[in-house]
């Protein structure tokens, strides 16, 4: 049943943009859960997911470039908008702990020891000289841990864990010059996808972050146009409020904070569907933030990123035919067998039946199948990283087709999809090229592609007091459910993210080593 709202409610939806039908239907998934999405296998090697012989990587970095030359339109979309804090997680604990030392063996020990390798020691040892009149260097033989750990992350000293990941320091090179995520990613942009003398970037960002990320943009950008004798064309946008979900009781009731104003949570980076709908862009690349490597590193990178976006546009051509055929010819009985032979060994997507199929039903299928957003997602040999990987799951209309799934998506009650989970071989790293016109240049409406049912359910507190928040299908989970996807193996060396600050003691972020 429905719930009726209060004026002032009603007022804050309208003020946000979201609709009482929309909040209901978010009430409902508080009360009632997701469904979990039913298997059909994990996605691997030769069954979902494509391993690329030599002859097929360079046929497709053919086809990419001859894109690029041709003019094509292409955008990288980063999603930057999440703040530091948890990467120094254990920094936290340790300046609000009680002991003056790091316990023996703990990361924050091994980032002492090895503090002088970290790409911002010289930002930090400026900053220790203005608040102790100390450098780095004699604050340790002091061994004043904590003082040099605070200066890290409080808001007196370099405030990195307030900061978006997007604008620390990550990468420090032999010149003495650094980089921010940031940085690195619009060279990757330039190494990967100008065109026309363009390189189009787009960063979601939260709005108390916006003013950082454009200083810092217009800081760096005559540089790096200077180096690579491209102009660089950088959008910014931020979640929309109409995206936000609002926050539930034990009681699956609107939660109210201490004011009596509805809470609501930002839908997480399933929101950001909008905004990639927003981008007046045939293709676009989307990576996390903080997935970058420096110079020296970036050779594999920039390879998989050309042949993920080449397997695309390969792709697309042969797409392309056919729905021109479907739409304008008479395709022979044969010839839509040679479709739905595409269908399945390609773009993995099988339904039982097809071939029993009148001429016009099966032309349908095929035009509804073949006429919608593309994606090419890159995977890695999962080695232990936590997180989503690729499986093969059941559509609505009873075909399956490659999805990416979290393991809260899996039902661990069924023997069967957990004998499917336990025969994962690989990860999303989030690597991902999209298509995301038709064929006559128009945008997909992305929303219509969302599968609604995917969401997340999670608890959390305000105040004291429990609550449930509410995620929106995820960005390549849920909201993308609908596209036509091709799942390429790539090599680990693409993968190296940094969740923790003592990630950038690895020997792939030392740029200057």
């Amino acid at each position: 049943m429905a719930t009726t709202f209060s004026p002032s409610v009603m007022t804050e939806l309208e003020n946000r943009g979201i609709s009482v039908e929309t909040i209901n239907q978010q009430l409902e998934h508080f009360k009632n859960g997701f469904p979990y999405l039913r298997l059909a296998g994990s996605a691997t090697v030769g069954n979902g997911i494509m391993k690329l012989d030599d002859n097929a990587i360079q046929a497709a970095l053919k086809r990419w470039e001859r894109y690029l030359a041709d003019g094509g339109s292409v955008t990288k979309f980063v999603p930057a908008s999440g703040a530091a804090s948890r990467m120094f997680k254990a920094l936290f604990a340790f300046v609000n702990g009680d002991s003056e030392t790091p316990e023996q063996g703990s990361d924050v020990e091994d980032l002492i020891k090895n503090i002088q390798s970290l790409p911002f020691s010289t930002q930090l040892d400026t900053v220790l000289k203005s608040l102790e009149n100390k450098d780095l260097e004699t604050l340790l033989k002091e061994k004043k841990y904590k003082t040099i750990i605070k200066a890290i992350i409080s808001p007196e000293g370099m405030n990195y864990g307030n900061l978006p990941k997007g604008l620390l320091t990550f990468h420090r090179y032999e010149d003495k010059t650094t980089r921010t995520p940031l940085e690195e990613h619009m060279v990757e942009g330039a190494l990967t996808a100008a065109t026309n003398g363009t390189v189009n970037l787009h960063f979601t960002v939260s709005g108390a972050h916006r003013e950082l990320f454009k200083k810092k943009i217009n800081e760096v950008k005559p540089t790096l146009e200077n180096k690579f004798g491209l102009r660089y064309n950088i959008g910014i946008s931020e979640q929309k409020p109409s995206t936000d979900t609002v926050a539930a009781d034990m009681d699956n009731k609107l939660f109210y904070d201490d004011k009596g104003h509805p809470v609501f949570r930002p839908g997480g980076h399933g929101a950001l569907i909008e905004n990639l709908g927003d981008i007046d862009s045939t293709v676009v690349f989307i990576k996390n933030i903080d997935n970058i490597v420096p110079d020296n590193e970036r050779e594999d990178t920039i390879l998989y990123k050309k042949v993920l976006a080449g397997v695309l546009i390969e792709t697309h051509d042969i797409i392309v035919e056919f729905l021109d055929e479907l739409n304008n010819g008479r395709p022979t009985r044969q010839r839509l067998q040679e479709m739905i032979g595409f269908l399945e060994k390609t773009l993995c997507t099988y339904k039982e039946g097809m071939a029993s199929l009148d001429d016009t039903a099966l032309i349908n299928y095929l035009k509804e199948k073949f006429n919608r957003p593309m994606r090419v997602c890159g995977m890695v040999i999962n080695e232990g990283e936590p997180g989503g990987g690729p499986y093969l799951a059941y559509n609505r209309d009873g075909s399956y087709s490659p999805q990416i799934l979290e393991s809260s998506q899996i039902n661990k009650a069924d023997n069967t999809a957990m004998d499917m989970m336990s025969r994962a071989t690989h990860f999303n790293p989030v690597d991902l090229v999209c298509y995301i016109k038709d064929p006559e240049g128009k945008p997909y409406d992305l929303k219509k592609y969302v599968d609604p049912d995917t969401g997340f359910i999670s608890q959390k507190s305000l105040g004291g007091r429990d609550l449930k928040a509410l995620e929106l299908p995820g960005l390549w989970n849920g909201a993308m459910s609908d596209w036509s996807t091709i799942f390429i193996e790539v090599p680990a060396s693409t993968f190296n993210p940094v969740k923790t600050v003592n990630d950038l003691l690895r020997p792939v972020h030392q740029a200057d080593k």
